[in-house]
């Protein structure tokens, strides 16, 4: 049962520090970044366009074969507009501590994601992993870096 981390960098160029703070903080705009098949949808009644400490965000994804689950996370730190945490209240795995971190540069802003996870059911999991889990997981975030460059490319 090892805790996993996956790490993920981006620099958007020319991009200010505010301006991915206030993309990136908005529970609104993750759907735009996820993909289709992931089936990804808020369920949660939030009309809050900033995250802050201690928001419930309940989400319906679709990770494997159309499936349906319940995610529930918490935003459990924000300090804008550096960064903000996530943490899993239920879903599919049995850990999920997601940074999000945003680091003005000279030709831009480097966005970083650092996600330490745990999947469940054991040595299972960790077989499950190596074989499923961190490869959905490189699909989902080169989905993401792809989708998030041509945002901030076409303004």
């Amino acid at each position: 049962m090892a805790v996993h981390v996956f790490n993920r960098e981006q620099l958007l160029e020319g991009v200010s520090l505010e301006a991915a703070w206030h993309f990136f903080s908005s529970p609104r705009n993750l759907k735009r970044i996820t993909p289709a098949y992931m089936g990804f949808d808020i369920i949660s009644d939030s009309n809050s366009e900033e995250m802050y400490p201690g928001q419930i965000i309940r989400y319906i994804v679709k990770p494997i074969a159309g499936i349906s689950m319940n995610w529930t996370t918490e935003i459990t730190q924000v300090q804008p507009p550096f960064f903000f945490i996530d943490e899993q209240r239920q879903g599919p795995y049995n850990l999920w501590h997601h940074q999000h971190k945003f680091k003005e540069v000279s030709n831009g802003v480097l966005m970083e994601d650092i996600v330490h996870y745990q999947a469940p059911f054991g040595f299972l999991g960790d077989i499950a992993n190596k074989f499923m889990i961190r490869k959905k997981l490189n699909e989902i975030f080169d989905f993401r870096r792809k989708v998030i460059a041509d945002l901030f490319s076409n303004g």
